[in-house]
């Protein structure tokens, strides 16, 4: 029988330190149970290693698959090194206005990413570009208007869907029109609810009818929905906005909880318990696996004294298994004797210049 604390375990994805799992990491991940890891550039440094990194990942599963996550969105938010395709930007997949075009970066995406085992993908970028000042989006987003952001991230996130990799979009409810970079402080934005509904939230309210598997919050407070609380940490928005008004229960996940916006103004615990009081499944600690382990110690000892937070680790539970029972049936990792070969034989550059013969 899974024990509470394994259960809070599985909300947790962290990143790892280097190109492979150090003893400390593994006797870490074996007693704590993370539901998961992120790689970045500091993980990636050639296809064989990469790859051999994931398997090993993969195999500290025990009862549920590790979701095994990166942020490849392509343009700057590219973590893969050569002779990974290195795609466009968001903004230039949008600008071509060809759908099947974002359809097959998107495939071709999750073909590159599914041969080294990763399984999750914290893309497309459904924030819409509409504040030219914007240091963190900008070119991120797929354009300045809320329809061309539904057209193309659709027609991308399907790619990457059939492409075996599970889309998680973001920054609910919307970054596009901030003017801080939220890994560096808390934005805040002072928009009327009636702009909101105009221009934020329709990529993600499509992106709820058409099932999106995932979605990450924004470390940004809206006056509008909540005068006090970011939306990670917000009942009002991530339960009351997203849960009941936009009727969905896939998982949502926490942008990185070390990030200044809510590190700078909140401890690891009390943020962890305020982000799951609020209706998040997963807590993403990008850098010190320690912050997880103390995140996940204090909510264990809150979730036992307190009957609603145990609910809520429950119903978060219910939705990772489900993720993962109905996504992850195997390693997806091609054998490491033939990774190179198969990279090589698919040929994506062509895509590449199809997007930039476009514009």
């Amino acid at each position: 029988m899974t024990t509470l604390r394994e259960k809070i375990g599985q909300m947790m994805v962290v990143g790892i330190e280097g190109e492979a799992l150090t003893f400390e990491e593994r006797a870490i991940i074996e007693e704590y149970s993370f539901g998961g890891f992120i790689l970045f550039s500091r993980n990636c440094c050639e296809a064989k290693q990469i790859l051999s990194l994931c398997r090993a990942l993969w195999e500290t599963g025990a009862e549920l698959p590790p979701l095994i996550a990166i942020d490849q969105e392509g343009g700057r938010v590219h973590r893969l090194p050569q002779p990974f395709t290195h795609f466009p930007s968001a903004a230039l997949i949008g600008r071509s206005g060809d759908m099947d075009l974002a359809y097959r970066a998107g495939r071709a995406a999750a073909a590159e990413l599914s041969l080294l085992g990763i399984n999750l993908n914290f893309a497309p970028v459904l924030d819409v570009d509409s504040n030219p000042s914007n240091p963190v989006i900008a070119d991120r987003a797929f354009g300045v208007h809320p329809q061309r952001v539904i057209e193309t991230g659709s027609a991308w996130m399907g790619g990457l869907r059939d492409g075996g990799i599970i889309p998680c979009g973001k920054h609910f409810p919307g970054h596009g029109d901030t003017d801080i970079d939220s890994h560096l402080d808390l934005p805040v934005l002072e928009k009327a609810l009636t702009e909101l509904r105009a221009v934020e939230l329709p990529p993600f309210t499509q992106a709820c009818k058409n099932g999106i598997e995932a979605l990450m919050t924004a470390h940004v407070l809206y006056r509008a929905l909540d005068p006090e609380l970011p939306a990670t940490l917000s009942e009002r928005i991530i339960t009351g906005l997203l849960r009941q008004e936009l009727g969905y229960d896939g998982v949502v996940f926490s942008d990185d909880m070390e990030m200044k916006a809510i590190s700078g103004n909140y401890g690891a615990e009390e943020a962890a318990a305020l982000a799951l009081r609020a209706g998040v499944d997963v807590l993403l600690f990008c850098h010190e696996s320690a912050k997880a382990v103390r995140a996940l110690e204090f909510l264990c000892a809150e979730a036992e004294k307190e009957p609603a937070l145990r609910a809520r680790a429950e119903e978060s539970y219910r939705r990772i298994t489900q993720l993962k029972t109905g996504r992850l049936k195997a390693f997806s990792g091609a054998d490491e004797t033939e990774i190179t070969a198969r990279l090589a034989s698919l040929d994506h550059q062509r895509i590449v210049d199809e997007i930039q013969g476009s514009l």
